[in-house]
């Protein structure tokens, strides 16, 4: 079954035989029942759309949010609250709500950013935070951000690095994320694609929409986890990363609720390995040799 695909029926259509393209289509038609039904490394087809017969590694439709785990913050007491928010017998989404709080979901799994590069998702917020600032701490507060979380690995790191996550390990149990790419919904345009968050240089804000024009809209996203790191950072990234999600609002005050439809992990048209003998390598040698 894996040899058979829709690029292979469409060459056979192409060839011209009538009996080649009745076949051609009953294969291509095929296979897309085939999808919707096993899963499987060629993708997902339901109710709310959003796939395309592409390998995808994770899929989430938010039928339960049975794979995530609550984000906390040990300095803010006032918690965001995460809610199922169905619509019909198979359509729901999360619908994420904050007053004056700050907290986030942590999807439980990891995935290898060379192998599935891209992401893609839906949301929708209600509105954005007049005092928003993504420039400055006191207005460092989203509607939503998808985090991209890429994950240490002592290997790879020289000694000055490794003692400052193996010291943040002993203190809390595990080491924190290596760095991070923050897709956001600003309240105003910037004029920078990447903006180093105000409270860590080591995560990226990424604002993808900004302002009130489109809100209350269901807008689809698709990002190269790859490209938008290398562009943001300079250099290749961690192998292994993970996912999050937040609505905040505690240094503003202010409130908004927003959903996210669905959030899907793949592998795209080509697969990216780690650049070798480029700029990135050479840029990573003098940082491990320093």
């Amino acid at each position: 079954m894996a040899e058979i695909s829709e690029g292979k029926a469409n060459r056979l259509a192409r060839s011209g035989s009538p009996y080649l393209l009745q076949h051609a289509l009953l294969v291509s038609l095929a296979v897309a029942v085939l999808a919707t039904l096993i899963p499987g490394p060629w993708g997902t087809l339901n109710a709310k759309g959003g796939s395309s017969l592409q390998p995808v590694i994770f899929r989430e439709d938010f039928d339960s949010l049975d794979q995530w785990k609550p984000l906390k913050f040990s300095k803010i007491e006032n918690m965001c609250t995460y809610t199922l928010d169905p619509q019909t017998d198979k359509v729901c989404y999360v619908k994420a709500q904050s007053s004056n709080s700050a907290s986030g979901m942590v999807w439980v799994g990891e995935f290898d950013v060379y192998e599935h590069p891209m992401i893609r998702w839906r949301w929708k917020v209600s509105n954005v935070y007049v005092k928003g600032d993504a420039l400055q701490k006191a207005g460092d507060d989203y509607p939503m951000r998808i985090y991209v979380m890429f994950k240490y690995d002592p290997r790879d790191s020289h000694v000055k690095k490794k003692f400052k996550y193996g010291l943040a390990k002993f203190l809390y149990g595990e080491y924190p994320p290596y760095a991070s790419l923050n897709y956001i919904w600003a309240n105003r345009e910037h004029q920078e694609r990447f903006l180093p968050n105000s409270f860590a240089k080591e995560a990226m804000m990424i604002p993808l929409r900004s302002g009130s024009g489109l809100v209350g809209q269901w807008l689809e996203e698709e990002r190269n986890i790859l490209e938008d790191y290398r562009e943001a950072f300079g250099e290749d990234p961690p192998t292994k990363a993970g996912l999050a999600f937040m609505n905040d609002s505690d240094n503003t005050g202010e409130a908004s609720e927003s959903w996210i439809d669905w959030i899907e992990i793949y592998k795209g048209q080509n697969v990216e390995r780690r650049m070798q003998n480029t700029e990135f390598d050479k840029q990573n040698e003098q940082k491990n040799t320093q």
